[in-house]
């Protein structure tokens, strides 16, 4: 059956679409907390004490928020691809951390690991055809 054949020819458009959507809804949820300063900084670099990490918290927020709002554009467009998926991965496994921490249960935690999930998931797929990424870095045609 034609159906179940592996031919994915709509691979590349459908990373474009994952990308574009699960990207801008990381810009929109980062953005406030970037913006926020110092003072918004800190209060999110601050649960950072629960994994031992008692200094510069402001700094340790401002990169959750960049990682967020930055790298979720940089998701978007398919730039840096892989380095903004790791950034976004290390930042959904503390926040699933902290969650775990303060006794939260299951329905804290489960959108910043199943997005921990999507984003090494991603990391391992690629950008795919339409990307930044294809544009200034293309591929080696590969040998079989």
């Amino acid at each position: 059956m034609a159906l179940f054949n592996n031919h994915y020819r709509t691979h590349d458009f459908g990373l474009l679409l994952l990308r574009v959507g699960i990207g801008i809804m990381f810009t929109i949820h980062g953005y406030p907390k970037l913006i926020g300063g110092p003072e918004k900084w800190t209060e999110l670099g601050g649960v950072m004490k629960l994994m031992g990490l008692n200094f510069a918290p402001a700094v340790w927020g401002f990169l959750a928020a960049a990682a967020e709002a930055v790298g979720g554009q940089l998701i978007a467009l398919g730039l840096f691809f892989r380095i903004a998926c790791g950034l976004l991965v290390t930042t959904m496994l503390v926040a699933t951390f902290v969650h775990l921490s303060s006794g939260e249960g299951f329905n804290a935690y489960s959108h910043a690991l199943e997005s921990a999930f999507l984003f090494l998931g991603l990391a391992f797929t690629g950008p795919g055809r339409y990307s930044v990424d294809q544009l200034l870095f293309p591929a080696r045609r590969r040998r079989y």
